[in-house]
């Protein structure tokens, strides 16, 4: 890896047994990237899928969640959403597009998802090729109820439709044996033994020569694709810009950059509970 402080500070790297773990480390901040983080996250697994050593990816968290979302502070992020044209929404949201590099990858990746998944967290889960998770987890995409609609969308593929609809018509959250339930993840264990499952899962995968490994992948992310992967992510790009030009959303945003994240997130449960 090429020396960098962002990297070194926001995302650790480390590698075990044919394993390269991928820590989001913004503990103080719940693990909530900013976007150029997000993009850092994505380089980091491309370098990973590159080195020939490395046989399964894993992405988890530092701290007490896995990832809180998107950092909303108002220095990191552009709010305007009153001021921008659509076709100028649509460049800013594309930064999302890279997600589907994850299937791209040749070398197979895994969640380990521990504490809060909220919002683009679930876009990183749901993107691994597997997930596990604590049974105590939080999954949800909370900010549908007054600012957005998910940049990706795996729910329903996951779920299916009536799981999908039940989080995001609502906003609520799930717990990490309920997510496992429904179909979002593959399996939820006690928290204390969250890192070796997750360590012996990845091992496992690693094991197999790469090439096969690759090959295996591949044939189950055409399948997707003949489901219409590809285009039901550029759909959730537009609806997340759609969504952006609600008076309940504008007002979300301009609530935070004129008065804090805090104030915003105080406006909402007011209005929705």
């Amino acid at each position: 890896m090429p020396e960098n402080p962002e990297t070194e500070t926001s995302i650790l790297v480390d590698d075990r047994e044919r394993v390269r773990y991928i820590t989001l480390n913004r503990p103080e901040r719940r693990n909530a990237l900013t976007m150029a983080q997000l993009g850092l996250l994505f380089d980091m697994l491309a370098d990973a899928d590159a080195a020939h050593h490395v046989g399964a990816i894993v992405i988890q968290g530092a701290g007490g969640a896995f990832c809180s979302g998107i950092d909303l502070d108002p220095d990191e992020i552009d709010l305007d959403y009153d001021s921008r044209s659509f076709e100028q929404e649509l460049a800013l949201v594309e930064p999302f597009r890279r997600f589907e590099e994850v299937g791209r990858l040749r070398t197979p990746v895994i969640a380990s998802v521990h504490g809060y998944c909220l919002a683009v967290g679930t876009d990183i889960a749901f993107h691994a090729d597997m997930t596990v998770c604590a049974e105590d987890a939080q999954f949800g995409y909370p900010i549908v109820r007054s600012m957005a609609s998910p940049s990706t969308h795996m729910w329903t593929y996951l779920a299916g439709p009536q799981w999908a609809k039940r989080l995001l018509l609502t906003g609520d959250t799930i717990d990490g044996a309920t997510a496992a339930r429904a179909g979002f993840v593959l399996e939820a264990v006690p928290a204390d033994e969250l890192a070796e499952h997750t360590h012996d899962l990845a091992r496992r995968v690693a094991t197999v020569p790469s090439d096969i490994s690759a090959a295996n992948k591949a044939i189950c992310n055409k399948v997707l694709e003949l489901m219409g992967y590809a285009m039901a992510q550029e759909l959730a790009r537009e609806h997340n810009v759609i969504a952006h030009q609600s008076p309940a959303a504008q007002e979300f945003g301009r609530i935070i950059r004129t008065e804090g994240f805090k104030a915003a997130l105080a406006w909402q449960t007011e209005q929705f509970g």
